[in-house]
């Protein structure tokens, strides 16, 4: 099936000639993209910074109370896990970002996936209803992550692994959500915001780590003029 052949009622092809690696100019305001000509579906992009902290608040609260009071995993158990989970919520950040976000498809549905997903972010990056990740979308997500994770984490830890990876999952939201539109004069805040804003409108892209640089490091995608001691070649 062709892009073309898909209910025209549902997709708003007149983005398709926007791309990703477009390089936009900052503006003060910007009006959001239509991706859907359906509103019911176009309704569905869009949420408030406010939905993920009230949606998955209680999902963390209920798993971590049964992982206390049903459960009684011990103390430090919990401390090892929670470490476990946020530093699987980064990597999984770096990765969805790196090699998700920023797929090179080729042909237009593939195009319009990418742009739907994280395209759209790029070409109105202060959009502030396109910053976090709709609940319809991420409920999808974590669905799918919880049967992965579920094959390597034993019960009863796969709760506690799956709260604290959520968890991780707000703090990127929000940190992202403030690079855009919150001035963040903390130095290790202030970082992130620069750090990430380079990815947005720097020359060579890079940077698709968002709450943290450390798989950038890892994975050679930390730019080497930022690297002290070390020159761009």
């Amino acid at each position: 099936m062709t892009a073309r052949a898909l209910p025209d009622i549902c997709i708003n092809f007149e983005i398709l000639p926007m791309t990703i690696h477009a390089k936009p100019a900052p503006r003060a305001q910007e009006p959001s993209i239509r991706l859907f000509r359906n509103d019911f579906l176009e309704a569905l992009t869009h949420v408030h910074p406010i939905v993920p902290l009230l949606f998955w608040s209680p999902v963390v609260a209920w798993l971590l109370w049964r992982s206390i009071t049903v459960h009684q995993l011990p103390a430090d158990g919990m401390v090892l896990i929670a470490v476990l989970g946020l530093v699987v919520w980064s990597l999984a950040e770096y990765c969805l970002h790196r090699f998700v976000f920023h797929y090179p498809a080729k042909g237009p549905v593939g195009k319009y996936l990418v742009f739907m997903f994280h395209g759209v972010h790029h070409d109105a990056p202060r959009d502030k209803t396109r910053l976090v990740m709709p609940p319809a979308g991420a409920v999808i997500v974590m669905f799918l992550l919880w049967q992965m994770f579920r094959l390597v984490v034993p019960a009863p830890w796969i709760e506690p692994f799956c709260a604290f990876f959520i968890v991780g999952y707000l703090v990127y939201d929000y940190i992202h959500y403030g690079t855009h539109h919150f001035s963040m004069k903390h130095p290790a805040l202030h970082f992130l915001k620069v750090y990430h804003l380079r990815h947005h409108y720097g020359a060579d892209g890079k940077r698709y780590g968002v709450s943290s640089p450390l798989w950038d490091r890892v994975f050679g995608t930390y730019p080497e003029e930022e690297i002290p001691g070390r020159r761009a070649r």
